[in-house]
């Protein structure tokens, strides 16, 4: 394994509750908003239902949203009809689908139990097979893929094939199979495709992906031939963030797991996941990622990605620390599990109202949520299927209008605001309220846990 130091930031794109609102000075001159009672069940299951919105295709019937139908129902030269739409316009693009699909499965695999205990295992399954479904039709011809980075299509089949193991074993068996060979085909044929997209870039390389997808594959069937690939040829580094472009952290943390339940010649992946958490506290004397006056991780626009994707990893690492009773050590300070989960639920509860502003960011939740969010399909509202509307006039009825949008997106998780706590709840500004498949995946599993210990009474 080759070790570098790397800073990167990729290029981002109502049900009621009760709350009581204490604002509290920390160091740092950060606020931070305690005491909130929200429905987090609630919240749960609104965040997979904006993923049933997402999907093109042919829509099963037990699609929940009412206002969406079919759609795209010719895609490719060969059949590639389904998938998702990754944030508010009609595109599919295989980078942040592959991505949704495998952080939606860390959080099936490892918050089975409360997503079990919530009633939602079914539909998150669900949502992982209409992406998986879509990533086999985009894999079928050998040695050719129909998608951006092909190392983050192994590692969504992969960890899919841990979900659906015990649930469907033949399927599993598909999607590891396929797995296995989408990875060989990306060591293969190594590279990128920055000079060639529009949107989603690279910017990180394919190292990350590789690690992850073979971290994912070592995980799904415990063989050494990935572990060694591992250790011997993949790259690590240490790194702030966690994102579709951006997977070092999550492969160490999967990997300082396996470090933790024997696996000793894995410390230098404990040593790199301690340096994520020691960059994103605010109390670690490493700190390096900006914390908005409310308390918010920060980075860049549409923001929300990287504060369900903080409180994901956190989420998780505070679980796997507790369990082995181990500590992170930033510097000359330890943090305990509980500083790691109480940091995850901290940046949730800021994106469901405990906040400045005293909303909600997700769609149709909480307490003055947004009502303009930047998506072609919640804005349009239902017509006769024989309307015509070109593409100028619908800027001029739906997109440049001060009305609410037609279509509740429920359950999506919107951009969010700036670095100081400012909030425009306006469609052109997708900075703010765009949102993205992505965005809610990696809220899931952490929503899901909050479900069942911070019930309410």
């Amino acid at each position: 394994m080759k070790l570098f130091s790397m800073a990167i930031h990729g290029n981002g794109l109502r049900a009621q509750h009760m709350y009581i609102l204490t604002w509290l000075i920390f160091s740092g001159g950060f606020f931070s908003v305690v005491d909130a009672d929200f429905n987090y069940q609630d919240a749960l299951t609104k965040s997979i239902i904006f993923l049933e919105a997402q999907r093109s295709g042919k829509l099963p019937p037990n699609h929940r949203p009412s206002w969406r139908g079919d759609s795209a129902l010719q895609d490719g030269k060969v059949d590639l009809v389904g998938g998702y739409y990754d944030a508010g316009d009609n595109v599919k693009y295989g980078l942040p689908l592959a991505f949704t699909v495998t952080s939606l499965s860390w959080a099936a695999i490892f918050y089975q139990a409360e997503l079990q205990e919530a009633g939602e295992i079914k539909n998150v399954r669900a949502a992982i097979r209409w992406g998986t479904d879509y990533l086999l039709k985009a894999t079928a011809k050998r040695n050719c893929l129909y998608v951006q980075i092909a190392a983050e299509t192994t590692a969504a089949l992969a960890a899919a094939s841990v979900v659906f193991r015990h649930a469907d074993h033949a399927y599993s068996r598909r999607l590891l199979n396929r797995a296995k060979a989408v990875f060989q085909f990306a060591k293969t044929y190594k590279g990128t495709y920055d000079g060639e997209c529009p949107f989603y870039c690279s910017y990180s390389g394919f190292n990350d992906e590789l690690l992850w997808a073979a971290t994912w594959l070592y995980t799904a069937t415990k063989r050494s031939i990935y572990m060694d690939y591992i250790q011997d040829e993949a790259i690590s580094a240490t790194v702030s963030e966690f994102s579709w472009d951006l997977k070092y952290a999550g492969a160490q943390i999967l990997l300082t797991k396996y470090y933790m339940e024997g696996k000793k010649d894995l410390q230098n992946f404990k040593q790199e996941a301690d340096s994520y958490i020691c960059s994103v506290l605010p109390d670690s004397p490493d700190h390096k990622v900006y914390i908005s006056p409310g308390g918010l991780v920060q980075r860049d626009g549409a923001n929300a990605q990287y504060v369900t994707g903080t409180a994901l990893l956190f989420s998780i690492y505070g679980d796997i620390l507790a369990r082995h009773k181990q500590q992170v050590i930033c510097g000359n300070k330890k943090f305990g599990s509980a500083r790691l989960i109480a940091f995850a639920k901290q940046q949730m509860d800021y994106l469901l109202g405990k906040n400045p502003r005293r909303m909600s960011y997700m769609v149709g939740f909480g307490n003055k949520p947004p009502t303009h969010a930047h998506h072609r399909g919640a804005s349009v509202p239902k017509m006769s299927p024989n309307k015509v509307i070109n593409c100028p006039m619908s800027f001029v009825y739906y997109y440049n209008t001060n009305a609410s949008n037609p279509n509740e997106l429920t359950g999506a998780i919107v951009g969010g605001p700036d670095k100081n706590d400012n909030f425009v709840d306006q469609r052109s500004n997708s900075a703010m309220t765009e949102p993205t498949t992505y965005t809610n995946s990696l809220a899931i599993g952490v929503l899901a846990k909050l479900a069942k210990y911070h019930a309410q009474s």
